[in-house]
């Protein structure tokens, strides 16, 4: 990082003695108590280059073609530089079929719902995974970030045993707004034996978990928070084919994006469990899942044009 380009978070730089870079699994990738015993230790395992970077060109090529079409992404696409601009309400109309779309499109499914993911987060529960239908594609343009939150409330259910796979859709660096992971966050039990205990099953109407996953993370800063915990805010710059997979106990959200020159952060979030768990969660799996705002795509923050 350069003096120029000091990570920020709501806005606020964050002071050299309270950032640190995520810490790289360097075992072997096959290793499924290596990776195990990583994410217990630390909450989250950030994997260089385990995916296929091609294909990870190709889905940022998709995603950020469906956003020019609508008048969101500068030529050439793949820059995903934004314009500023959109036409979507105008062009697309039905934003919820719009975004679930390019959500559900051939060469980002091939990314979060291929084999290659599939069994690599097979390993982290050592048995066969099974991705949620529903994915979370975040394009995050200038001046935007993603709050802290904990995923368990919004997930847990059916299976109590989730995994977060976070993937960078492109070269993304600290200051365009990746990923922000609070250090030692899985050991604020305060915060965790609350969430943990609620049954999510019965209960989980979109204000149950939006307050059980935001509400205490989100009392103050995440400066003051770090200074208070006496913990770092864990980044990294990103390349394609990077993989970061956290449990549902890891509070997180992303540093703001500061780009210079308007380029759009995207990355999308594919939640996992063992393929034995059941699927029957409605907000999560079948061809139309609802989400747990019951809107479906259309609900999910990236369904609204890139100037909203």
């Amino acid at each position: 990082m350069t003096a120029k380009s000091v990570p920020r978070v709501q806005e606020i730089e964050i002071p050299p003695n309270l950032r640190a870079t995520l810490c790289e699994y360097t075992d072997d990738i096959q290793d499924s108590v290596a990776l195990q015993r990583q994410v217990n230790e630390n909450g989250y395992a950030l994997l260089r280059g385990v995916l296929d970077r091609e294909q990870i060109i190709a889905a940022r090529k998709e995603v950020f073609s469906r956003l020019g079409e609508v008048g969101e992404i500068s030529g050439p696409v793949e820059s995903g530089i934004g314009t500023g601009i959109s036409c979507r309400r105008e062009i697309a109309g039905d934003l919820n079929a719009f975004w679930r779309d390019v959500s559900t499109g051939e060469a980002l499914r091939a990314v979060t719902h291929g084999p290659q993911l599939c069994e690599l987060l097979g390993r982290f529960f050592g048995e066969d995974a099974r991705p949620h239908d529903l994915v979370y594609l975040r394009p995050m343009s200038v001046g935007r970030a993603t709050r802290l939150h904990y995923d368990f409330p919004f997930f847990a259910g059916y299976s109590k045993r989730i995994y977060t796979a976070w993937i960078p859709l492109g070269e993304i660096d600290q200051s365009e707004g990746p990923l922000l992971i609070i250090e030692n966050s899985h050991e604020f039990l305060d915060w965790i034996e609350p969430i943990r205990n609620h049954d999510y099953q019965s209960e989980h109407a979109n204000e149950v978990v939006q307050r059980a996953a935001y509400e205490q993370p989100n009392s103050v800063d995440p400066v003051t928070l770090a200074e208070q915990r006496g913990v770092r805010l864990l980044s990294a710059d990103f390349q394609p084919g990077d993989l970061v997979v956290f449990s549902g106990f890891v509070l997180h959200g992303s540093l703001d994006n500061c780009s210079t020159i308007g380029r759009v952060r995207l990355s999308c979030d594919v939640r996992f469990q063992p393929a034995a768990d059941s699927t029957a969660d409605q907000r999560y799996f079948g061809t139309d899942p609802v989400g747990s705002a019951g809107g479906g795509y259309g609900a999910m923050k990236g369904a609204l044009p890139l100037d909203e």
